[in-house]
């Protein structure tokens, strides 16, 4: 029997790794398993411009009549600086085609910020992601749309489907009911700029406070920016009897090791949800992890082991809890070894591909 096409396509490449990428390549291994061939495509318009790019994406289109397209959106992805205007040109020509398009909204809001320019940027793409959720034949939301703030309601044609982990499937079963020697706190990515400034601050305090309360702790930094931070967790952590571990970008063989050698993930990148895969990843290796709640934390995310700690609370008060929770988690052995055993059980439920493709293939599979 003949595999279905569907195409997966994607804006500019993110450097120097890129998430979306990843999410559909391991989609469409999932997707493989049922006869459908998820192929992904590009629209280049970063390296080509726009006309010439738009030129190409109707070419292409016209072998893709009927075809399921899933759009990847992140504002980024087609804009330099966050006005993705030209999005809706994107799925104007899918359409005028004859594709049947799905958007996936992988940035489930608009961008944050006070300043003038930031209010035009939200503006812009909550223009652009009501318009596309309206033109649409299904949206694919990565967080329940219940905690969103721009769609009235989850509308018809639609799907809530969490990320994935970026790992092949299936993952071997790790097993962290036993702690290491020293206990090892794993942080996996760093945001850029001014953000990963104060997250750099809460992961040296809490580990400080783990450190003065049972001793020798290890301290592995891994992923995106963590090099660029590996100085100031240094001398933040210096005085101490912590050792740290850092390393950047590595590949996924090397990710599941690190994943591996630790007791406990220490997600300090924001507040937690279902769209975030460095989080995600963590939960899929049968870590218990510690995070921050916000707006879009709700199931599945909740019913993993996670310890969920207050957004609104000041950085003292953060820092400290989070020393709190690291305490706990490493020194109650039931208390860890639950959370264990809740992490395994929603990645398997929830957020492994099978899982993930099986909620896609709800919508793919109607010829209608």
């Amino acid at each position: 029997m003949k595999s279905q096409l569907v195409i997966a396509l994607l804006g500019r490449h993110d450097e120097p790794t890129d998430a979306v990428e990843d999410y559909c390549r391991h989609l469409g291994e999932a997707l493989a398993a049922h006869k459908l061939d998820l192929q992904s495509r590009r629209v280049p318009w970063n390296e080509h411009g726009w006309a010439t790019s738009f030129k190409a994406l109707q070419l292409q289109a016209e072998a893709w009549r009927a075809s399921w397209i899933l759009v990847q959106y992140t504002a980024l992805a087609w804009s330099a600086r966050g006005f993705p205007r030209r999005f809706l040109r994107v799925l104007h020509i899918l359409r005028k085609a004859g594709a049947r398009v799905a958007v996936v909204f992988h940035d489930a809001e608009p961008f944050g910020g006070n300043r003038l320019i930031d209010r035009l940027r939200r503006a812009m793409q909550l223009h652009v992601m009501r318009t596309a959720l309206n033109f649409s034949d299904h949206a694919v939301f990565t967080v329940t749309p219940e905690r969103l703030s721009w769609p009235p309601s989850a509308p018809a044609k639609s799907s809530f489907i969490p990320v994935g982990a970026n790992f092949p499937s299936p993952l071997v079963p790790q097993r962290h009911e036993e702690i290491h020697s020293p206990a090892t706190v794993g942080v996996f990515s760093i945001t850029g700029g001014s953000a990963g400034d104060r997250e750099t601050r809460d992961v040296i305090a809490a580990v400080r406070y783990a450190s003065e309360k049972l001793g020798r702790v290890r301290l592995l930094v891994f992923g995106r920016y963590a090099e660029v931070r590996e100085h100031a967790l240094r001398e933040g952590l210096r005085d101490l009897s912590a050792e740290v571990d850092v390393c950047g970008v590595i590949d996924a063989t090397e990710l599941v090791e690190r994943f591996a050698a630790s007791d406990v993930l220490l997600f300090a990148r924001g507040t937690i949800s279902s769209r975030r895969s460095s989080a995600i990843a963590g939960i899929g290796c049968g870590l218990p992890v510690i995070a921050i709640e916000g707006s879009e934390t709700a199931p599945p995310i909740t019913d993993a082991g996670v310890i969920l700690l207050s957004e609104h609370l000041d950085e003292r008060s953060l820092q400290r809890q989070l020393g709190e929770a690291l305490v706990r988690l490493l020194s109650e052995h039931d208390f860890r070894v639950q959370l264990v055993r809740r992490s395994r059980a929603a990645h398997e439920k929830f957020f492994s591909w099978p899982a993930i493709a099986a909620r896609y293939l709800k919508f793919l599979e109607r010829m209608d």
